[in-house]
């Protein structure tokens, strides 16, 4: 374990020059482009994953959203990549990094705003005042609307990022004190292994279903624009 807390989330640095690059583009190598008639095994599983994750994204779409299929379902499996990666022992989470998640929740959100005022002129002015509204709540209801649709980018970010670090500090929390009680207690020991182990395997589920809330989350604000 690391001594500092926060040590796995600082960018790794190797010769002096940060490799956080490399990192993101390493999760483009677990699917590889397939080449054969029949694929094997693994290639067959991903597909399906993804046809199933794709069809549950884009079910409730029309013929304009579905353009977006591809690349949300390239953004579910780039998060879902990359937070199983984080996982591993000694490794770095990009994920974790407000600054990232930002990078991809702003843009995304951006497009789906400018969609719906593009396509849907009426109906996305219309979001920012609630049918049935008081002559004298109009001003105020349009500021706190429009505040709370540039809020949505923000809220897209900070979910991930807090969801997936708040486990990682947690396990390590957990280690620590494991590894602390070994010489100690070895039967307080094995039940906060115990903990840790459960921890482990609920973490690898968040991993999974925060990068398909991501996901499913930029889904709405695109249906809700198209």
């Amino acid at each position: 374990m690391n001594e500092n807390l926060f040590a796995s989330f600082m960018v790794p640095i190797t010769l002096g020059i940060p490799i956080t690059t490399l990192i993101i583009m390493f999760p483009t190598m677990l699917f590889p482009t397939p080449n054969r008639l029949i694929n094997n095994r693994m290639i067959t599983i991903q597909q399906w994953l993804t046809k199933l994750t794709s069809k549950q994204l884009m079910v409730t779409h029309n013929p304009k959203g579905q353009t977006w299929s591809l690349m949300l379902i390239s953004l579910f499996l780039f998060i879902a990549s990359t937070n199983l990666l984080g996982m591993l022992p000694h490794s770095f989470t990009p994920t974790a990094q407000l600054s990232m998640n930002l990078g991809m929740a702003i843009p995304l959100w951006a497009g789906t705003v400018f969609i719906g005022f593009r396509n849907k002129t009426k109906m996305s002015l219309a979001h920012l005042l609630p049918l049935g509204t008081p002559t004298f709540l109009i001003p105020m209801l349009v500021m706190i609307e429009t505040i709370s649709l540039f809020i949505q980018p923000l809220a897209l970010a900070v979910r991930l990022t807090a969801n997936i670090t708040a486990g990682h500090l947690l396990l390590h929390l957990i280690g620590s004190a494991t590894l602390a009680l070994m010489s100690i207690n070895l039967f307080t020991a094995l039940i906060t292994f115990i903990i840790l182990t459960l921890l482990v395997i609920i973490e690898f589920a968040v991993a999974l279903i925060q990068a398909y809330v991501f996901t499913l989350l930029v889904s709405l604000y695109l249906q809700d624009n198209t």
